[in-house]
């Protein structure tokens, strides 16, 4: 027999639904409000206790209210907040599933799609996406089943809620292996399409997905290199990071490649998000000598692709570039490793520097752009791939 508070509750919960029923939009308004108010953070066992089990019968109501009133009755951020209450809860696995069999996902990934939805409300449905899709494979799935990843890359896009769209990609491509080849290429071509924020996300997400695979994509490099043009260092830095993760895939010759050649930019018209023009190209051009440091100082080897590629010319191009000292700067860092570590380097840069820049050069080469005239910026930019391994550091 149950017990009175057992049989209050019954009484309460039923007379709820109700109400519901028989109401209009404002009605159930009224009771979603008064629902938030006593059953906000509550586990599943209090939930189905405080409404004599019949929560899922309310979770359903929501659920379908949502599906046929999201685009015109203007309820949706209050519905959301409900339904939270239901996909938030401890040991809630139950109501994901009736949520999902009651159309619920779908329903918030046509949120997410429609013109009409204010951008917080996106953003509210995102996060519930974004719990659903942490519990599990079989969430994450059903997500992809229903093209969820095309959806979340207009959003990253197309609208404000690049942050929480990047986060539910982020936990899509986690133990989700029948979609990550697709959420692998989509952050690839999301790269040059978002916000310095979003970016850095995924520049974040994509070296762990790579971490999974057993090679990268070829398609990785012309995006990620073009990453460098970022006027945020954490997104360069993060870029970085990733081409050190790639340095020994089948990628490798392409990025090192890239990286020399990016040491003389070619002028490019396309609009970037950031900046246009030459500053970008600069800012790429300072990202680029810099990477090749890194690299370099990590290995002998690259030290010793990157001479065969003729990375000494174009770092002392970038080094009499006066328009932007930040590329001086980091090509003369460069360029110091070099000439440290191969003597036809050496020779090479002091026959094009001549003895005086030289000398201030191995004295102080992150200060050599305060020697740099309009005379010997000139020599730096027309210097020659001509280094004879013959010679010694006494040329």
């Amino acid at each position: 027999m149950s017990s009175p508070e057992e049989q209050a509750n019954l009484g309460r919960a039923l007379g709820f639904l109700c109400r519901w029923d028989r109401g209009d939009g404002p009605v159930r308004v009224r009771l979603l409000r008064s629902f938030l108010s006593r059953h906000a953070r509550k586990t599943f066992y209090e939930l189905e206790v405080d409404l004599a089990q019949t929560a899922s019968l309310l979770l359903a109501r929501i659920t379908v209210w949502m599906r046929v009133s999201f685009q015109s009755e203007g309820f949706l951020a209050l519905q959301l907040k409900a339904l939270g209450v239901f996909l938030s809860a401890s040991n809630h696995d139950q109501y994901l599933v009736e949520f999902l069999e009651a159309g619920g996902v779908v329903t918030l990934l046509d949120v997410l799609r429609s013109p009409q939805v204010k951008e917080d409300d996106k953003a509210a449905a995102l996060r519930l996406l974004l719990n659903i899709s942490d519990a599990g494979r079989k969430y994450k799935e059903f997500i992809c089943e229903n093209n969820g990843v095309e959806i979340l890359s207009d959003c990253m896009v197309g609208s404000d809620v690049g942050d929480p769209a990047g986060a539910l990609l982020e936990s899509l491509s986690h133990g989700n292996p029948k979609y990550q080849e697709q959420i692998y290429q989509s952050l690839i071509g999301l790269l040059t399409r978002v916000r310095p924020r979003a970016q850095l996300l995924l520049l974040q997400t994509l070296r762990s997905v790579q971490l999974k695979r057993r090679a990268a994509h070829r398609s990785i490099v012309a995006p990620l290199l073009n990453t460098l043009k970022s006027l945020h260092l954490d997104v360069q830095e993060e870029a970085c990071h990733l081409i050190r993760d790639l340095k020994g895939d089948g990628v490798k010759a392409a990025l090192l490649s890239g990286l020399v050649a990016l040491l003389k930019p070619v002028e490019d018209r396309t609009e970037e998000p950031e900046v246009t023009g030459s500053l970008s190209l600069f800012v790429q051009q300072a990202a680029a000598a810099k990477a090749i440091r890194f690299l370099a100082e990590e290995d002998e080897e690259f030290t010793r692709e990157f001479l065969s590629l003729g990375a000494v010319p174009n770092l002392l191009y970038a080094t009499g570039n006066r328009e932007h000292p930040e590329a001086q700067i980091q090509a003369s860092l460069a360029l110091k490793h070099f000439v440290r570590s191969d003597p036809s380097a050496r020779a090479h840069v002091r026959r094009v520097m001549g003895g005086e820049l030289f000398a201030a050069f191995t004295n102080k080469p992150d200060s050599l752009h305060m020697e740099m005239d309009e005379r010997r910026a000139e020599v730096l930019l027309s210097n020659r791939l001509i280094m004879d391994p013959g010679l010694d550091d006494k040329v």
